[in-house]
Order: C-alpha cells, then sequence, then structure tokens
C-alpha cells in the first residue's frame, strides 16, 4: 500500500509539474499520470487497481463534501434567477443533445441517459481555476457563473440518485422517479432542518475549544456519519458528504473548515483523477477517435448555445453571458462519477467510459483558448446584430449597470439569513444543545 501511494504520489507531481510548466490544468496532468501508472500503456499495472478505488473513492467524497462547504444559500439566492433560469437551461439542453448522441449511436434507453446526464454538467474546480488563471474573477459574470456551477452540482447530486433507480429497473418509471423525488426532498428537508437547528448552534458553542486539528476531525466525522446515513437511507454516499458540507457551510467556521479541508481534498481528489486515467486504453482512443471528437463538439456547441441563452433569459448582459457560456465548455468531475455509478451497476457500455474521459481531457485542454475568444465572438455578434437586436443588448447593459450602481453591496440581509438566524435562537434549538454540552462536562467531571 505505501509502495502503491509513492508510486502514485510520485507520477502524479511529475506530470502536473510538466503540465503547470505548459499552462495546463494539473487535472489533465493526473488524468496521464493514471495512464503512465495503468494496465493498458505497458503491460501491466504498477500499483493495485483496489487500493487506487478504494482511495479514489474516498476522494469522491472528500470533493463533494467541499463543494457543500461553498454552497451557500445567501449568495445562491442573490443571483437566483441567473442560477436557476442558467441552470435549468444548460441541463435540459444539453441531456436533450446527449440523450440524442446516445440513440443515434445506438445505445439502450438507460446508457443514452446516463451519457445524456454526463454531458450537462461543467466542471466546477476546472472553471474557477480557468477563471482564476485567466485573471477574470473581478469579472461581474463570475458570481453568476459560481451559481449556475453550484446549482447544477446540486442537480448533479439528485441526477445521481435518480439515475440509479432507472439503471436497477432498466426502465423509465415516472410515478416511480416521482416517489424517488418525494422521498429524497423530505429526506434532504429532514437532514437540513435537524442540521441547521444543531450543527451551527453547537460549533458556535464550542468555538473556543475547537483547534485547527479538532475542528478538521469534528467536520470528517459529522462528513462520514452523513455518509452512513445516507446509504442507510438508500440514497448515494455521494449526496451525504455533499448534504453535510452545506449544513457545515452555514456555520461560523465554514471558511475555516473549507481551508483546512483543501489539502486533503486535493491529495484524494488526485487519486481520484489518476483511478480514471487508469481506466483509459490509448488504443481504444485511436479507436474511438470519430466519436470522441464528435462528442467534444457536442459539449462546445451546445454548452455555448445553452449557456449564452440560459443567462441572457436570467438577466445578464450578453457580453457576461457568453463569458459564462464559453467558461462552460468541458465536463469534469461529476461526468467521471456518474461515469463509475454506470460501471459499478453494471449498466454502462464499456465504449462510454473511454469517449468520456477523453472528451473531457480535449474539452478542458481546449477551455483557456475557448475563453480568450469569448470577447472578440461578443464584439463580432455586436458589430453584425441588427439595429434592433442591438438596441435590447445595450438597454439590457443599461438595466444591469443601474441594478449594480442600486445595491452595490450585492443586497440587505436576506430571507435565508432571517429564517437562518431565528432558527438558530429558537428556545428548543438552545435547550438541546446547552443540554448536551452540560451532559459532556458532567461526563468529563465522573471521568476524571
Amino acid at each position: 500500500m505505501v509502495q502503491d501511494l509513492y508510486i502514485l504520489m510520485i507520477t502524479a507531481a511529475v506530470v502536473s509539474i510538466l503540465f503547470k510548466l505548459l499552462k495546463q490544468p494539473v487535472v489533465l496532468g493526473y488524468i496521464v499520470a493514471g495512464v503512465l501508472v495503468g494496465p493498458h500503456l505497458f503491460g501491466e499495472t504498477l500499483v493495485n487497481a483496489d487500493n487506487v478505488k478504494a482511495w479514489g473513492d474516498i476522494g469522491v467524497l472528500f470533493v463533494l463534501f467541499c463543494i457543500g462547504l461553498e454552497f451557500r444559500l445567501k449568495n445562491l439566492i442573490s443571483s437566483g434567477k441567473v442560477a436557476a433560469i442558467g441552470a435549468l437551461t444548460i441541463i435540459v439542453g444539453m441531456m436533450f443533445f446527449g440523450y440524442l448522441v446516445g440513440m443515434d449511436a445506438n445505445f439502450d434507453m438507460v446508457n443514452s441517459l446516463f451519457l445524456a446526464g454526463m454531458l450537462c454538467m461543467s466542471s466546477t474546480t476546472i472553471v474557477m481555476k480557468a477563471i482564476d488563471e485567466a485573471g477574470l474573477r473581478k469579472e461581474r459574470f463570475v458570481k453568476g457563473a459560481t451559481s449556475i456551477l453550484i446549482v447544477e452540482d446540486v442537480v448533479a447530486v439528485v441526477l445521481m440518485v435518480l439515475l440509479s433507480s432507472i439503471a436497477i429497473r432498466h426502465q423509465f418509471e415516472g410515478a416511480e422517479l416521482a416517489s424517488k423525488v418525494v422521498d429524497l426532498a423530505i429526506t434532504l428537508a429532514a437532514w437540513f432542518v435537524c442540521g441547521i437547528l444543531i450543527i451551527p448552534t453547537l460549533i458556535r458553542k464550542l468555538k473556543n475549544h475547537l483547534n485547527d486539528e479538532t475542528l478538521i476531525i469534528l467536520s470528517l466525522g459529522l462528513c462520514l456519519g452523513m455518509v452512513l446515513t445516507a446509504e442507510e437511507a438508500g440514497f448515494s454516499s455521494a449526496l451525504g458528504a455533499f448534504v453535510m458540507g452545506s449544513i457545515l457551510a452555514e456555520t461560523v467556521e465554514s471558511h475555516r473548515i473549507e481551508k483546512l479541508m483543501t489539502p486533503l481534498k486535493n491529495v484524494f481528489a488526485a487519486i481520484f483523477f489518476i483511478s480514471v486515467g487508469m481506466l483509459i486504453n490509448p488504443s481504444s482512443l485511436a479507436e474511438y477517435w470519430y466519436s470522441i471528437l464528435w462528442v467534444s463538439l457536442v459539449i462546445i456547441v451546445g454548452m455555448i448555445l445553452f449557456g449564452t441563452l440560459g443567462c441572457w433569459w436570467g438577466g445578464q448582459t450578453l457580453r457576461d453571458s457568453m463569458l459564462t457560456s464559453f467558461s462552460f465548455v468541458q465536463i469534469g468531475e461529476f461526468s467521471f462519477i456518474i461515469a463509475s455509478l454506470g460501471t459499478s451497476l453494471g449498466v454502462l457500455n464499456p465504449i462510454i467510459y473511454p469517449i468520456i474521459v477523453a472528451s473531457s481531457v480535449a474539452t478542458t485542454f481546449l477551455t483557456p483558448y475557448i475563453m480568450k475568444a469569448a470577447v472578440p465572438c461578443y464584439t463580432f455578434l455586436y458589430n453584425h446584430a441588427s439595429e434592433g437586436l442591438r438596441a435590447k443588448i445595450d438597454r439590457r447593459e443599461q438595466q444591469v449597470a443601474e441594478a449594480e450602481t442600486a445595491n452595490p453591496s450585492g443586497g440587505e440581509s436576506s430571507f435565508a439569513d432571517k429564517v437562518r438566524h431565528a432558527v438558530r435562537h429558537t428556545f428548543i434549538t438552545k435547550h438541546l444543545v446547552n443540554l448536551f454540552i452540560k451532559n459532556m462536562s458532567a461526563h468529563d467531571e465522573k471521568a476524571e
């Protein structure tokens, strides 16, 4: 096991440094490292595949836990229209495209739906990294883009639950899926209510006693506890990790937890991407090059089309809409997670996995270059637009600018803040937390 970790870490480090020098996302380096240590390139694997898969599964949990930590209701509500309409347009449009691609390739309904699910989610990690590297973090479009990514991540978790149900039954039953969604909604509501009633208040009470070591251990314990709860309830472990991250995002220590989790998440997420790379057979890439090219083209064109329309319908300016959509032209971690889910359930056609991974590599590689084309494309479109369309574009720009001037700070205290404040200060919550702390103190005194 130690030897496996040594080989993985050294190979990933060397390859990722090389990719960094080439100014390419390190995620690609991890996937290439997986190809190098995998069984297909040299005829035998250099590491134990079962160990790598187990560590990769843990990496998925940590990635989703950290995504949950970024899920702040206040920020989402402030750009709710763009987030909801933009994400819905992208997801519905890309799933429609993906399903058509699957049916055109003569896949059955289950495989076509899995393929559709893989194509409808942009990579939060890659988009944010590309925006940072392009120096666009302070641009106006970033807030809306981040909100859309958060909504996509939430929908992806729900989508995984639905795809699991479809995969097991091998058929689409509307009533059963509706019942599953209702069960999921009720379960999530119960988890969030209990979590927000207890955990944020508990952490606030214990804040002075939580050093970095204790806080990270407590956070990981809560995360894994929710993972087990989700599995017992019949849902995916990924859902449990995301939910606990979302609950802890509402605590006073959320930023501190996120900072402490980052190194751990990076290590295990790297192993996850390496495990993805180990499944790539270079010979299959040559064999399916046409499919890879076709899927990559669908991803790029579809994301630009539906992303621009969704953001425009959601109230963004055309320039911001195009900047957002041009940054979404890739698929990433959730596509791999959905592909891994289909493989573990034994329903995914073996052809799909290498095509998806290769398409992800290709679109990730192209993302920085496509992002640079957003403003020139906007300028070209604006200059060649009709007078009526140009007037609409100018009017939208003026409306957004006036809204920013009227509300420069991003908004007053939101409804979610008021509800959370009321919940945290209810008599029942205080009583339960104080009782818990007193019991802990009494137990410690007896032990002494």
